[in-house]
């Protein structure tokens, strides 16, 4: 995902799913965030395509954009995209074990979360995302406390 990054785009978090992602990005404005996601998923479009043997169009959809406003909007956001896995396996009636981080997502490089974490250190690797740029994902979400790692985020309203 490093390809990704430029001055004016940047994926903050994500989070892999089987048939889907969630990213947190930064771009300068709506243009530069259209071209980013269309590159992103060219490359990933290519790559995932020669791994799995395949051809053709990756991404049914286009992206979903949600402007992040607040503090408190964007700590909601990042718990629900770093605590994604748990949410799923919990619809499914499953569940993760106590301070465990997705390691098919950024949750693992993430420094804002609330007692013990831990991961798979086999799957984990090197960080794939930038350092945030505005106020609101450096500093401002942190006005609401750090992420419970156990915690279930919900559906989104």
């Amino acid at each position: 995902m490093q390809l990704s990054h430029k001055e004016r785009f940047g994926i903050v978090q994500f989070s892999v799913q089987g048939n889907h992602l969630h990213m947190i990005v930064e771009a300068k404005d709506e243009r530069v965030l259209a071209r980013g996601m269309q590159g992103l998923q060219i490359r990933l479009a290519k790559r995932l395509n020669t791994l799995f043997g395949r051809r053709g169009k990756l991404f049914r959809e286009r992206y979903h954009a949600q402007p992040l406003r607040s503090p408190k909007q964007v700590r909601s956001a990042l718990a629900y995209v770093l605590n994604n896995r748990r949410r799923h396996l919990a619809a499914s009636g499953k569940r993760l074990q106590s301070g465990y981080l997705d390691p098919f997502s950024s949750a693992p490089h993430f420094q804002g979360w609330s007692g013990p974490t831990w991961t798979d250190s086999c799957l984990a690797g090197e960080p794939v995302t930038v350092e945030p740029k505005t106020w609101l994902l450096r500093v401002g979400w942190k006005r609401h406390g750090p992420l419970d790692v156990n915690a279930l985020p919900g559906p989104r309203r």
